[in-house]
């Protein structure tokens, strides 16, 4: 059974750092890409970063580049989304999201399983 677990969300200030995981199934995290993407109240699901844990091919939103690292490790079937330089802008529900089923990394609508969310939240 596919299974994705995310956990590392919390609150902190502006210019602090938090670390996301992603513990996935081993079905999952060896056949295809892992992202992260995020939703903010009112608006749409975004991309943030992709991995595809095969090759270890990476991508990032314009909004995180230099700023968020997504990581992976193989031993534990493990993704991670390392957040430094943290803004208030940053603030949403992120998501864990795998197994591309075609078109572009940062559509929603290209993954097949969700994990449940983890509310990050920066304060100014």
């Amino acid at each position: 059974q596919v299974q994705l677990v995310e956990s590392g969300g919390g609150s902190v200030q502006a210019g602090g750092s938090l670390r996301l995981s992603c513990a996935a199934s081993r079905y999952t995290y060896s056949h295809n890409y892992m992202a992260w993407f995020r939703q903010a109240p009112g608006k749409e699901r975004e991309g943030v970063a992709v991995i595809d844990t095969r090759i270890g091919y990476t991508n990032y939103a314009d909004s995180v580049k230099g700023r968020f690292t997504i990581s992976q490790d193989n031993a534990k079937n493990t993704v991670y989304l390392q957040m430094n330089s943290l803004k208030s802008e940053d603030t949403a529900m992120y998501y864990c999201a795998a197994v591309m089923s075609g078109g572009r990394w940062y559509d929603p609508e290209a993954y097949n399983y969700w994990g449940q969310g983890t509310q990050v939240t920066v304060s100014s």
